[in-house]
């Protein structure tokens, strides 16, 4: 299938307003400040759009971020389209080990995917994060429009000032919620198919989570 230029969805949100209780200080944010390592973990996986073994995570080499893959998770509505494929989503657990007095928080995410959204029809990407054991936290919806087929891409920022890092010294896992939703909108159902994915056919289309260290005292 064709991927042609990214269609940006620039939508920037605070993804993480809520507190981390107890554990030990972290210094305040200083650009540039990375560990000297650090791995990261699939801890566990669920839902409709990631079936066991279609998701995976790796570390960048610039330990900036990580990255989370998928190769199956797809949305469509219309011909040949189930009844609940309309909607897919993913629940995954990771986990980020670093060295002994760092901590990280997620500063940005970018989702991507491919679209394919007869006229009239409609697509729709949200995610959401946060540490284990801490409240889920709002997700921020970003839509897309009929006529379209093309690659797309979605951001969520959160401002320096509002980043919530993990409790230095424990051990935390980060869960990742993300869903994709399709509606046949003014389209005919009975004749077309829309669809929209976040997949791996193009080795670019990973979603990226920016991390932003800190050193603990």
């Amino acid at each position: 299938m064709a991927r042609r230029r990214l269609a940006i969805a620039g939508v920037t949100a605070s993804l993480l307003a809520l507190s981390v209780a107890g554990a030990t200080t972290a210094t305040a944010h200083s650009p540039g400040v990375t560990p000297p390592w650090f791995t990261v973990d699939l801890v566990t996986v669920n839902g409709s759009g990631c079936p066991a073994g279609t998701a995976s995570v790796a570390p960048a080499p610039d330990r900036t971020a990580f990255t989370v893959t998928y190769s199956n998770y797809l949305a469509q509505v219309g011909r040949g389209a189930g009844p609940t494929d309309f909607r897919k989503n993913c629940q995954i657990m990771v986990r980020v080990n670093a060295p002994q007095g760092f901590t990280y928080g997620i500063a940005k995410a970018d989702y991507r995917g491919y679209a394919s959204l007869a006229a009239g029809a409609w697509g729709k990407e949200q995610a959401n994060y946060y540490f284990q054991g801490q409240s889920q936290t709002a997700s921020i919806p970003h839509p897309f429009h009929g006529p379209m087929n093309d690659n797309w891409q979605a951001s969520d920022a959160t401002p320096i000032g509002s980043i919530v890092y993990a409790p230095c010294g424990a051990a935390r896992d980060v869960a990742i919620n993300t869903q994709l939703n399709v509606g046949a909108g003014t389209s005919n159902p009975a004749t077309t198919t829309s669809f929209m994915t976040m997949d791996s056919t193009d080795a670019s289309l990973t979603t990226i989570y920016h991390l932003s260290w800190r050193r603990c005292t």
